[in-house]
């Protein structure tokens, strides 16, 4: 779609810089100053105008970005829609409530889109933020603290008369602000407010209108949040641009209501009673371009025609700043009172996000293409990038890893790979039952039977259930494809002392080896077919088996496997069995990523990390998923809990898989 920019200073550069990859052509560029419109229209092939009415009358381009100063977007954008123009407009949308509601009425009078900035709900640190509130995790948000720290724009911006004009609310409160009107619905009443005229004696260009403002706000939908907005604060202060939510199980802390990215600690969780831990988004880091908001509306004229949600949700935004002046000047309480129609567009906006934090899309079909992901993306199962093993085993010694297990929930693991050899599955069912877990439809749980119960595989399952305290396991797997004596139900193993666990779980013949049974593999997975009948289980799966184990089950299988989980790492990288599985739509997890004997220590691995500013773990564990594999590692450490996490984060090039490939050793044995 052809548009035009009306402004053409530092804010249209910022739009200007995502034009060569973007659908829409610039073809005109207007501003008071021609020879600033010239410069920008020259650098992209558009033409240049002095005055709005001169390229309106020239001009066909059914788009306009409005990017002029803050005062003047009303202005603007009420000419361009009278021309019949859509418009999406920077921040704020007016200066007025009944000024922003006329624009957005005029739109839709009209059949016109209007839209306005900022986006930031719409990119990957925030999206990641509302998925974290969304899941459950948290539980109810009741209290939140904002900050905007536009700072001293005297200091900082070349052009500063325009924010002085408009004070911070207007310019800063407004990320914020639509952070949470997106997230939780509309500002029922400004509760108190405050301004402060505080300036430095040294400048002599002062704000007109109050220089830091703090005012509590009350939603329609329950929470309370106090915002802070400054001029006078720097914007280089600890809380920039930062908004705090706490929750009756948990707190959230998103460091930047306004990036444009996901950088690895700007979200971080903390369960009740517990610290910060960061939560990286779980791709590669991706930077939103200022563009993103123009494409998207004319994207929407083009499929679904014009719509005004975006701007109903800026006026409802500019209102918010009205009522909190109005409280500041009466000393009173204000409410804001939206109408019908803005309450639903707000409605309509606060769509939730997926209930699983899936593989990033992009990445897997890269993946396809390079012949490692699954040719199939219906029938292969959806699986978030990287879980969390809960086996006990660490170094031959028991270890407890429900405190991890919880850390690793607050950092965004949703994939929790335990067994009942590992003995922990009723504390981790007390921690799922506890206030601040995860919503059911959030997790992906993964169980496994025992070798000593092929032959009881209902009774495993049904013990496995009741010890986790849930219904029914998103994937039930054969732990091993072997056999052994039966040894009665394993319940509760972490209860015993090591050495009856190990008599319970290992049970030898005479010669001291495996007391082994002689049970066909394809019993057993009839077995495990009728687990899946009785809607114990989603999907059914298999570990440590070989492509010729796989090929015995598959020829037999009623239900075929969806799982397949194997030891795998850059020494023993499995191809032609991971190959075998993603032809047939099959998923592969990978165990003991990062616990082969010195791999951590290798020159290749190292060289790759130091080349993305990673650790060797995240390295290795990056080999995994850019193979279309998931990584199930685990730690006691929360920073290598969140590392490991981040790790899906790095996108590895060619080269880093030719480094990595030379460590592949046809004679790895542990």
């Amino acid at each position: 779609m052809e548009c035009a920019f009306v402004g053409a200073g530092a804010v249209a550069e910022k739009y200007a810089a995502g034009l060569d990859a973007s659908p829409l052509e610039l073809t005109a560029v207007c501003d008071l100053d021609v020879a600033r419109a010239e410069e920008l229209a020259d650098a992209h092939g558009a033409t240049a105008y002095g005055d709005l009415e001169s390229l309106l009358d020239a001009e066909s381009a059914p788009l306009v970005a409005n990017l002029t100063s803050h005062a003047a977007h009303a202005d603007v954008t009420e000419a361009c829609l009278s021309r019949d123009r859509h418009v999406f407009s920077e921040k704020p949308l007016a200066l007025d409530a009944d000024r922003a509601l006329a624009l957005v009425e005029t739109a839709e009078r009209r059949g016109l889109a209007l839209g306005c900035a900022p986006i930031n709900h719409r990119c990957d640190a925030q999206r990641h933020a509302r998925w974290l509130l969304g899941d459950g995790r948290l539980g109810p948000i009741r209290l939140g603290y904002a900050h905007a720290h536009v700072g001293r724009v005297t200091e900082w911006h070349d052009s500063p008369e325009s924010f002085l004009a408009v004070g911070p609310l207007y310019d800063g409160a407004v990320y914020p602000l639509n952070l949470l009107v997106t997230w939780f619905g509309p500002v029922d009443r400004v509760r108190t407010a405050d301004a402060l005229d505080v300036w430095t004696a040294r400048e002599d260009r002062r704000p007109e209108r109050p220089a830091h403002v703090e005012a509590t706000l009350a939603f329609e939908s329950g929470p309370v949040v106090r915002l802070t907005a400054s001029l006078y604060a720097p914007h280089r202060s600890r809380e920039f641009n930062s908004l705090e939510l706490h929750g009756d199980d948990g707190s959230l802390y998103l460091a930047d209501s306004g990036a444009l990215a996901a950088d690895r600690d700007t979200v971080a969780v903390g369960g009740a009673g517990r610290p910060y831990v960061s939560a990286p988004h779980p791709a590669p880091r991706r930077q939103r371009a200022y563009l993103a908001g123009p494409e998207r509306l004319a994207a929407r004229v083009a499929a679904d025609g014009p719509t005004t949600a975006g701007a109903r949700r800026a006026a409802h935004v500019v209102g918010v700043c009205n009522a909190i002046e109005r409280a500041a000047e009466t000393g009173d309480s204000v409410g804001v009172d939206p109408d019908d129609s803005t309450r639903a567009a707000l409605e309509t906006e606060r769509s939730p996000p997926p209930v699983r934090p899936l593989e990033d899309a992009d990445r897997s079909a890269e993946s396809v293409a390079r012949g490692v992901g699954s040719p199939d993306r219906d029938a292969a199962l959806r699986l978030p990038p990287i879980g969390f093993g809960c086996s006990r085993y660490r170094g031959g010694d028991y270890v407890d890893r429900i405190d991890s297990i919880a850390t690793a929930l607050d950092a965004g693991y949703r994939l929790l790979d335990s067994a009942e050899l590992y003995g922990n599955e009723a504390r981790i069912g007390d921690l799922l039952d506890s206030p601040g877990a995860p919503d059911r439809e959030g997790l992906f749980l993964l169980g496994k039977v025992w070798n000593t119960n092929h032959e009881h595989v209902a009774e495993a399952c049904e013990g496995t259930l009741a010890e986790l305290g849930v219904d029914a396991l998103d994937s039930y797997l054969l732990h091993w494809p072997d056999a052994w004596r039966y040894q009665g139900p394993l319940r509760a193993l972490a209860e015993h002392p090591p050495d009856e666990q190990e008599a319970l779980t290992f049970p030898t013949d005479a010669d001291g080896g495996p007391d082994a049974v002689d049970v066909p593999l394809a019993e057993t997975w009839a077995r495990m077919e009728r687990l899946v009948d009785r809607g114990l289980t989603r999907t059914l799966g298999v570990c440590n088996v070989s492509l010729s184990d796989l090929e015995t089950i598959l020829e037999s299988a009623r239900v075929p496997p969806a799982i397949v989980q194997i030891e795998s790492h850059p020494y023993l990288p499995r191809t032609e069995l991971i190959e075998a599985c993603h032809a047939r739509g099959i998923r592969v997890l990978a165990h003991s990523p990062l616990s082969a004997p010195g791999l951590l220590d290798e020159p290749a691995l190292a060289a790759v990390a130091d080349a993305h500013e990673a650790s060797p773990a995240a390295a290795a564990l990056a080999f995994h998923v850019d193979r279309g594999v998931v990584p199930i590692p685990a730690s006691n450490d929360p920073d290598h809990v969140v590392d490991n996490l981040a790790a899906v984060r790095l996108r590895l090039t060619d080269a880093d898989r030719e480094r990595l490939a030379t460590l592949a050793d046809p004679g790895f044995e542990r």
